[in-house]
């Protein structure tokens, strides 16, 4: 039987996300995983529920002890555990690719991630342009100068990308080779003191096709990190017009969809007004058989379920 999947938030209004704030971390795919890992359903009011979801999780889904994704241990599960996870993993919305609904939008985001994840997302963007997305704005890739890590390097290189340091350069090559451009129209930034601090974009106007911007995001904590999803979508909505109603399609990879679409509602859709909707990478597409896909484990949907609490709890807190 085909597993229903939970519907994320959707909306503009207080009214409306949070109705869907409530059925996500109410749905009995997330109360079950609780309950599997000893945990009792906490009391109270919606936000007592998602701050006590966020600490649970932390407790028993946190694997990354402040490091990047790529350098999260990985938990020991027995099979049925492993199992369970899975299950509730694709009813939340982190396993299978879904196709738009929306035949034009207004703008077409891509979210930045690892290299593998950079390469996969701009030619899956490139993907949807080509066979039908219309797009009245700009294709609009979003990520930061974060530096590679030598794992992603050996990525780059079995593949035949090379001159990139950093996720934004990732990017970029992703989009010269997706959309078969080979120089910005316009490019324009600042070269600050501190990675975190800096900024680019760098805009290509295929021949056919709408224009596409490549966007490295400053950090809005530049002290303290890096920047982060939230960051790169609200950094790329100072640089373009949105609309009351403007439909947006984001895409990234199907385990980020709940956590990256809820960040879009905070970042976007309640500021600005526009319609957001989240895809994932579909990795069945043929022209992705070459570029890698990591392995996810158990472990890795949990930590994403937590991101995905923790990015509700910040929506509904900007609710208030």
């Amino acid at each position: 039987m085909r597993r229903v999947e939970v519907a994320l938030p959707t909306g503009t209004g207080g009214t409306e996300l949070t109705a869907g704030i409530r059925a996500w971390v109410g749905s009995p795919p997330l109360r079950s995983l609780v309950g599997h890992f000893g945990g009792d359903w906490p009391a109270g009011d919606l936000a007592a529920v998602l701050a006590g979801l966020d600490d649970f999780s932390a407790r028993h889904w946190d694997f990354r002890d402040g490091r990047e994704r790529p350098d999260a241990r990985e938990p020991a599960v027995d099979p049925a555990t492993a199992g369970l996870v899975l299950a509730c993993a694709e009813a939340l919305g982190l396993v299978r690719a879904t196709p738009s609904t929306r035949p034009r939008c207004a703008h077409l985001l891509v979210l930045g991630g690892l290299a593998h994840a950079c390469l996969r997302r701009t030619a899956y963007a490139a993907h949807l342009v080509r066979t039908g997305t219309g797009v009245d704005g700009e294709v609009a890739v979003l990520g930061s100068f974060r530096p590679l890590s030598p794992a992603e390097h050996d990525i780059l290189a079995a593949v035949g990308v090379t001159g990139c340091a950093t996720e934004v350069d990732v990017l970029d090559a992703g989009v010269r080779a997706a959309f078969g451009v080979d120089r910005p129209t316009e490019q324009v930034g600042v070269d600050a003191d501190h990675p975190h601090r800096a900024w680019s974009s760098r805009t290509y106007r295929p021949t056919g096709g709408p224009p596409v911007r490549v966007l490295a995001a400053p950090s809005s904590e530049p002290e303290r990190r890096r920047a982060h999803t939230a960051d790169t979508q609200r950094f790329w909505a100072e640089h373009v017009r949105l609309s009351v109603g403007d439909p947006v399609l984001m895409v990234t990879a199907p385990i980020y969809v709940p956590f990256q679409h809820c960040d879009a509602l905070r970042t976007l859709a309640l500021p600005y007004g526009c319609g957001i909707e989240t895809v994932g990478v579909d990795p069945a597409l043929a022209t992705l058989a070459r570029l890698p896909e990591p392995t996810l484990t158990p472990g890795r949907y949990l930590q994403e379920i937590r991101s995905a609490i923790r990015s509700l709890r910040a929506l509904h807190a900007a609710l208030d």
